[in-house]
């Protein structure tokens, strides 16, 4: 291993095994120091711990370092940035997350790794991505080739491609064609079949880890309309069967391996199939909602990262006589920033519970995710890019010029696993379905008590691609429950909020109210359509009322764990208001609730802590 591979911080060792939570040790600090994952207490003495995937995400953190820090190894933005002047990765990067063990947070527990849930791999991937988009994305390119053979795949396919994995070999997903893209109907690859073997022929471009990766997880056609997930392990091949294609040159995202690879009449066992042949097709779209849901935490972690640099800069920089934070415009932005960060956490975690809790609901809600928070991320980046001026089109100085890179790599989140547009239809296409809410079952509040509550556990995951359906059915318990949450929230708000939350929520939810109405409105009248650019805007004005909706749910079933500003729901009347401001802009946040969420910012920036709604717990 490189020797600038960051020692592993004392106090902080990793994990041998998956973190239960009752394990012994105790609970690791879940937001902060980026350079110390020491220990502490629960978040209220004599409550439930955090989820274990906190304390996880702690861990890793704390073994990275402080990405500030140019000591910190190659996770340094220093190194990060240098590195990015090479169109390289920083040398030892590689090594120092396979030391700590993330390759083993791509297989299941079953097999022998880590994963014993997604917002597992979602906290630790917004750890490195707060640090290297690129990186992360390697592994999310693995973990999209991987997933059809945990869902799908024989036994003898999953051991072969965990015990690769787990070695550190790399994985890709061979869907994309140059001449067709996301028309995955038209593809021209083709697995002809002969006798107990398959002649592949085609090419896939262009392909994240096509290159160095050892499995290519290839969508290839195996009939007249039939396509099938076909496992390639390239050193089963003879050399003339494949060839890499050359790499591909792009904005963002440089040392990644992004290019392509070309079958030649390539002989492959017939029981390289994945699962049952000409399913390939629905395979895919399956897949696509764990990866569309894990991306969210490329977003976040990138977040993370720009408004540290944005607040570091914001207090360096003087100007009239004073740090430019006092500038009331700069600290709109930074304000405002902060709580798309908090609103991309209520999004973006019980998505990644859902896929042990409730799996049948991720068609939707993936969808969702996929679309909402990487758009905010890029309204967030943008928003530092005002705050930095300048220096935020430099490749040097505040932060080593880190800026522009994240800037760039970012803008893959909204491109992966279906554009914004695409994940728009998805969500369009099952509007019509929705509107009318189904008989309840009774287990509605349990359901999202398990999405939403910090505190519990999700179920581990023992992957089924029967779990996963194409569509929700017409059921979306968070959005077709709005008048049940809303009562409870105004009722819980009026016997425990802060003076003056509960009368600015009843406000608030009734314009949310209005909005919903609307989009019903527009769904009725349109009946049928889910693919003009009005039924676009239906499913967007969706997806921001399935944040809103996210934030109430996500005070509701913690507030009785976590003190302080959390409890008392201020921040949830802000996130509330910067969210209706994407429909009506005039909304205006409320200034006497600002000091609590500054607060909380200040101190989670002095300490290095992640920016959380964790930073608004009561710290016993």
């Amino acid at each position: 291993m490189d020797s600038k591979v960051p020692a592993h911080p004392a106090g902080a060792a990793r994990p041998a095994e998956p973190v239960t939570q009752a394990d012994p040790a105790g609970q690791a600090d879940p937001v902060g120091p980026a350079h110390s994952a020491r220990p502490a207490p629960a978040v209220r003495a004599g409550r439930a711990e955090l989820s274990p995937a906190h304390r996880i995400a702690a861990d890793l953190d704390g073994y990275l370092g402080d990405p500030m820090d140019d000591e910190a190894g190659p996770f340094s933005y220093k190194a990060i940035v240098e590195a990015e002047e090479r169109d390289e990765l920083p040398p030892g990067a590689v090594d120092a997350v396979r030391a700590w063990g993330f390759p083993k947070y791509l297989v299941p527990v079953g097999l022998g790794g880590r994963l014993t849930t997604l917002e597992e791999l979602f906290f630790v991937t917004r750890g490195i991505s707060r640090r290297s988009v690129t990186v992360a994305v390697m592994y999310g390119s693995g973990l999209l080739a991987v997933n059809p053979v945990w869902l799908w795949g024989d036994g003898w396919q999953r051991r072969t491609v965990a015990d690769g994995v787990l070695n550190g070999d790399l994985a890709c997903f061979g869907v994309s064609e140059a001449d067709h893209g996301s028309d995955v109907m038209a593809s021209e690859s083709e697995a002809e079949i002969r006798g107990d073997e398959l002649l592949l022929t085609g090419t896939k471009w262009p392909v994240g880890n096509a290159t160095r990766g050892r499995f290519v997880t290839t969508y290839a056609k195996t009939g007249t309309r039939d396509f099938s997930l076909i496992l390639v392990d390239k050193e089963e091949l003879e050399p003339d069967m494949w060839a890499a294609l050359p790499p591909v040159r792009t904005v963002g995202l440089r040392g990644h391996d992004l290019s392509g690879v070309a079958f030649v009449g390539a002989r492959i066992p017939a029981d390289r199939v994945i699962g049952r042949r000409g399913s390939g097709l629905v395979q895919t779209l399956k897949t696509l909602q764990i990866t569309r849901t894990a991306i969210a935490a490329l977003s976040v972690g990138t977040m993370d990262a720009v408004v540290r640099i944005g607040m570091e800069y914001s207090h360096q920089r003087t100007l009239y006589g004073s740090d430019i934070y006092k500038i009331p415009v700069i600290r709109d932005h930074l304000v405002k920033t902060h709580l798309d960060l908090l609103i991309a956490e209520c999004v973006a975690i019980p998505v990644t519970r859902c896929l042990t809790v409730a799996p049948g609901r991720l068609s939707l809600w993936s969808s969702i995710v996929k679309y909402f928070v990487p758009v905010l991320g890029e309204e967030v980046v943008a928003s530092i890019g005002t705050v930095l001026a300048a220096r935020g089109y430099l490749r040097e100085g505040v932060a080593h010029g880190v800026f522009q890179k994240l800037q760039r790599d970012h803008a893959i989140a909204s491109i992966f696993e279906g554009t914004t547009h695409v994940n728009l239809a998805n969500v369009a296409g099952q509007l019509p379905y929705l509107i009318e809410p189904p008989e309840e079952t009774g287990g509605e509040e349990e359901l999202l008590a398990d999405l939403f509550c910090w505190t519990r556990t999700p179920p581990a995951w023992e992957p089924d691609g029967r779990m996963l359906q194409l569509t929700n059915e017409g059921r979306d318990e968070v959005g077709q429950r709005f008048e049940e949450i809303s009562e409870e929230l105004l009722s819980a708000a009026n016997a425990h909020a802060a003076p003056g939350v509960a009368a600015e929520l009843k406000d608030l939810m009734s314009s949310i109210g209005g909005l919903r109405a609307k989009v019903d409105e527009g769904i009725r009248a349109s009946e049928g359509d889910t693919g003009s650019v009005a039924a676009l805007a239906r499913a967007k004005r969706y997806c921001e009322l399935h944040a809103m909706i996210s934030c109430c749910l996500t005070w509701l079933h913690n507030r009785h764990e976590f003190g302080g500003a959390f409890a008392e729901g201020q921040w949830l009347v802000l996130c509330l208001q910067r969210l209706l401001q994407r429909a009506q802009p005039d909304t205006v946040l409320s200034e006497e609730f600002l000091p609590s969420l500054e607060g909380a910012m200040f101190r989670s920036f002095d300490e290095r802590r992640w920016f959380s709604l964790l930073s608004l717990a009561e710290d016993e």
